[in-house]
Order: C-alpha cells, then structure tokens, then sequence
C-alpha cells in the first residue's frame, strides 16, 4: 500500500470512527430518554391536616389506626343550623378541621391586611407544603430559584362568598389574588421562590390525585427536579352545602358506609394534603427516605355515560388497565386498592364491578386483596379526597397495615365479591414485608367525568 493510499485510509477510519461515535451518543441519549420516560418516581416526603386530629403524618396514622370517625354536628361557629332552609338532616354533618382561621402570616412575609382576606384554604396550602418539605429534608432556602413544580387541586369558593356578603364597599387587590384558585399555586411559588411549572387545577372530586399524576408526568418530562402535589378543601360557606343537598347525594344520618348495603350517601370532610416527588434515580442520588415509589398512573374520563355526573364502569376498567400497564405491574400483584369509595348506592357497586374485571380473577397462591376508603374515617374531603386516600395507602405501605373500614357491617346486595381476592378488613389488616414487591392502588373519580389511578409500590 502506497503513502498516499495509506493517507486515505486512515482519513476514511477516522470518519468512520467520529460516525460511529455520533450514533453511539444519539442512541445512548435516546436511551437516557427512554429511561426517564419509564423512570418510577419517588414519593420523598408528606404532610397533611385531615379532620379527627390528624395534623401530620404520625396524628393521621394514629387515628386511622384508632377507627375514628371525624365527622361531627356542624357547629354556630361556621354556621348557624337554620342557615339552610329545609332542615335536612344530611346539611347537619361535616368532618371538620380545628382552628381554620389561624395563621402566621408574618413568617410568609404576608401583611395582616393581605392575611385577613387570603383564602384560608390558601393559607393552609403554604403551611403544609412547608411542613411536607421539612418532612422531605428538603430546605426551602435552598430550593429557591430551582425548577421546583407546584402542582394543587382545589374548587371551593367559599372564602369568595363570605368575602361578598360583606359587601362590594371592603374589596380590594387582596380580595381577588386572595381567593382566586389560580393564585393558591402561585402563591406557594412566589414565596418560596420555585420557578417550576405552577398550575392549579379543578377536576371536582379527583383533583388533588390528579394533580400527583401531572406532577409525575411533569417529573419524566424533565420540566422539574422536584414536585409539590396535593390539594386542598374548606368549608366555610353554607352556599355550597346547599348545593350539595341538592344533588341528593349526602347520607341523612351523616356517615361514609362504604360498600355497606346501608350506603345512602357521603358526608362532606375538608382537609389538605401534600405529598414531594423526585424521580426515584435523584432521590437515590441525593440520600432521600422514600416513603412509596409511584411506577405508573392514568387519567381518563367518563365520555358519554348515563348523566354528567354519573360513572362509567368502562371507563374506570380502562382506567385500572392503563394504570397497571404503565406500572408493569401485574393485577394479581396488587394486595390493596383504596378506592374512591363514596358511600353512595350507584357509585360503590359500579366501583367495584370494574376492580373485580380488572384485579378480580383468584389467585394461584391464595393471595388476597384489601379494598377500603378513608372516606369511612374522615367523610369526602371532595378536591382532597384523593391526596388523603394517596398518603393513607403510602402509611399502610410504610407501616405494613391496612387500617379498618368504619361502617362496614354487611356488603351491599348489589355487590357481589364471591370468587375474587377482595376483602373488606373490619379490623387492622397485616400486610408484612416479604418475598415479593408489596403493591397498593388509588383511586379518585370527579363529579366532573375525570377518573385518576395511581399505582404505589413499597419502597
């Protein structure tokens, strides 16, 4: 081979060779986004005020563990017993927090002025978001300026209306930003200085589990290192009790009898829950606890169904396959649901038609599955009510127990579960560590048509 020819040669193989290279990056690079795509994320941290004393994770545990039952007899202080007319009995009964109207303004930097017409459900959204990063180890100094995504599900207005009734004379700037649902995310970011993606969100009944779900999705898109997701409700207005009465979905005797054949109804609740995501590779990198994993979730609604606000069991089987699909999980692999579970004479059985032709097949090894609802325990907490069965199935997993179902005495007619895995604990169920991955599932369906399955995993 001559100089010249020898000269080519090489120039030829070090082309070859800077080819070679280039395609080994774009594919490594589509692997790494491959990767993030499917990447399980991590539940770091948590906070919560739920009715019953269940300020924080442990009072919650504690009294999901009791079987207390947080619904009470609406007390003057929000609003007096004749407020609404008729005197139906189900407008009687909420499961109430304690103490709604405090709040230390000065350690947000906010004035009293701006305080006294901040949407108390606003004022309880920063104080638990700071509370689930103190429980994340994740100080809120040094997140500030960070990609931090804050995701929050809410649709009460009830802070408006009291405002209103005390006449257009009183408003001001701090009337609108104060009450404004698109505001209650922005202000979390604002204050702690998070430059994330920011959205507040109304699906009715499902938004604080649907806000996790868009977190996730936020998270695998790479458009934040850490999320906030939750949601949050008060009640604080009679206007929308009434409203409420009027769909003729309240129980007259004020208790969630979730698959019990005396369901006649759910009972209002309000409370805020909060859960912190990562991807589960940067909580690993950064020496997070990780309470639960989230490997897969799905969104999907009701289409045409037989009303509005009527479910649909197609949709909710799609809904539980597609979730289960993009976990890789299996549905005999699932030990728990924690079901939307209202309590109402439609809405229990059409639930459960859909579990038993998803997760209902028996098992080889005689496993079995749990089914229950925290709405037995603390009413619906309605745009929070998802958060609070997220959190309490992320504490079963952490604390290997599925609590008690409250109300639970006989199953309801319309219900059939003979020849499934599905169990109704009446009393604390032990779910141990053991040879194989411990699975939970979520559910929440909105008023709206909007359904949301989160699948848990056992860290």
């Amino acid at each position: 081979m001559s100089e010249d020819q020898l000269r080519q040669y090489r120039a030829r193989l070090k082309e070859a060779t800077a080819v070679i290279e280039r395609l080994r990056g774009k594919l490594a690079a589509e692997q790494a986004r491959s990767e993030a795509r499917d990447e399980p994320l991590a539940i770091v941290g948590a906070a919560c005020r739920f009715p019953g004393g269940g300020d924080g994770l442990d009072a919650f545990w504690e009294r999901l563990a009791e079987g207390v039952d947080a619904v009470r007899e609406i007390p003057a202080e929000r609003w007096p017993q004749d407020t609404i007319p008729g005197g139906k009995p189900e407008v009687r009964w909420a499961a109430l927090l304690d103490a709604v109207d405090r709040f230390d303004a000065e350690f947000f930097g906010i004035s009293p002025r701006e305080a006294e017409r901040l949407d108390p459900q606003q004022r309880l959204l920063l104080e638990v978001a700071w509370e689930a990063l103190e429980d994340a180890g994740a100080p809120v100094d040094a997140l500030a300026g960070a990609p931090v995504g804050v995701f929050v599900g809410l649709n009460s207005l009830d802070y408006q209306h009291h405002l209103m009734r005390r006449g257009l004379a009183d408003v001001d700037a701090y009337s609108a930003t104060g009450t404004l649902l698109s505001t209650a995310s922005g202000r979390i970011s604002y204050s702690f200085g998070f430059q994330g993606p920011c959205v507040s969100l109304d699906t009715a009944c499902s938004s604080s589990l649907v806000a996790v779900a868009l977190a996730c999705q936020s998270l695998r898109a790479g458009e934040c290192e850490v999320a906030l997701a939750g949601g949050v409700t008060l009640l604080l207005s009679p206007f929308m009790m009434a409203l409420a009465a009027g769909t003729q979905a309240l129980s007259p005797d004020g208790r969630c009898k979730v698959l019990d054949a005396r369901a006649n109804g759910f009972v209002r609740g309000e409370g805020c829950g909060i859960v912190v995501l990562k991807r589960l590779s940067d909580a690993r990198r950064d020496g997070d606890l990780v309470r639960a994993i989230v490997p897969g979730w799905a969104i999907n609604q009701d289409g045409r169904s037989t009303g509005l606000t009527a479910p649909n069991v197609r949709s909710q089987e799609e809904l539980l396959r597609t979730a289960l699909a993009r976990a890789g999980v299996a549905p005999h692999e699932v030990g728990y649901v924690e079901m939307h579970g209202t309590g109402t004479p439609l809405g229990d059985p059409i639930e459960t038609d859909a579990l038993r032709a998803v997760l209902g097949a028996p098992r080889a090894d005689g496993s079995s599955c749990a089914l229950g609802a925290v709405k037995s325990n603390l009413g619906h907490l309605e745009a929070a009510a998802g958060i609070a069965g997220l959190i309490k199935a992320t504490l079963a997993l952490e604390r290997e127990v599925v609590p008690k179902n409250l109300h639970f005495r006989r199953l309801n007619p319309r219900i059939s579960l003979a020849g499934t895995p599905f169990v109704v604990p009446r009393e604390a169920a032990p779910w141990p560590r053991g040879g194989r991955r411990r699975i939970a599932g979520v559910s929440s369906f909105g008023i709206s048509g909007t359904n949301v399955h989160v699948v848990l995993a056992e860290a």
